[in-house]
């Protein structure tokens, strides 16, 4: 890859094992996604936190997730996923909310609120509409108040009970 292809910023997420299968995930839920590359740790790698032989396990997987491109790192137990770190999906409509949810959700995820969710693997993220945004923005004060108000007391964004909120 020449300098003016080298990507400045990517964001890497670290996974204890399960690596593969969570971007296997990620690629069949986002059009537009591949993964890019896997990596394996070397002959003779040995874990220096754990002691274990890592020996061809996958060490990173490289993807494309929806034209962004991601890492995810197969570090083992140290540093597990938090919510302080988050992937936001934009969606055009309510079935696209719907899909991406429920395709996040397979296997084990949690819901929380505000359109936030964590996978079964532990990484979290925010599915939002894009009429959220439009609301959020609204000329109006009050519109824009009401449906914001709506959204805190969702799990998934509801687009209907967004545009019924803020119309009072």
């Amino acid at each position: 890859m020449g300098r003016s292809d080298r990507r400045t910023i990517t964001t890497t997420l670290w996974f204890d094992g399960r690596t593969e299968e969570a971007a296997e995930l990620y690629v069949s839920v986002f059009a537009g996604s591949r993964v890019v590359e896997v990596s394996r740790y070397p002959d003779g790698f040995v874990d220096p936190g754990s002691g274990a032989d890592r020996s061809g396990a996958v060490a990173t997987v490289e993807l494309e997730v929806a034209g962004t491109p991601l890492v995810l790192l197969d570090g083992g137990p140290a540093f597990p996923q938090t919510p302080a770190v988050s992937l936001s999906v934009a969606c055009a409509d309510q079935a696209e909310v719907d899909r991406v949810w429920t395709a996040l959700l397979d296997g084990g995820g949690q819901e929380s609120r505000c359109g936030w969710l964590t996978d079964r693997f532990g990484v979290s993220w925010q599915v939002v509409p894009d009429a959220l945004e439009e609301l959020r923005t609204a000329a109006d004060p009050g519109r824009a108040s009401r449906a914001f108000q709506a959204m805190l007391g969702m799990g998934k964004i509801d687009v209907a009970e967004l545009y019924r909120a803020a119309d009072g």
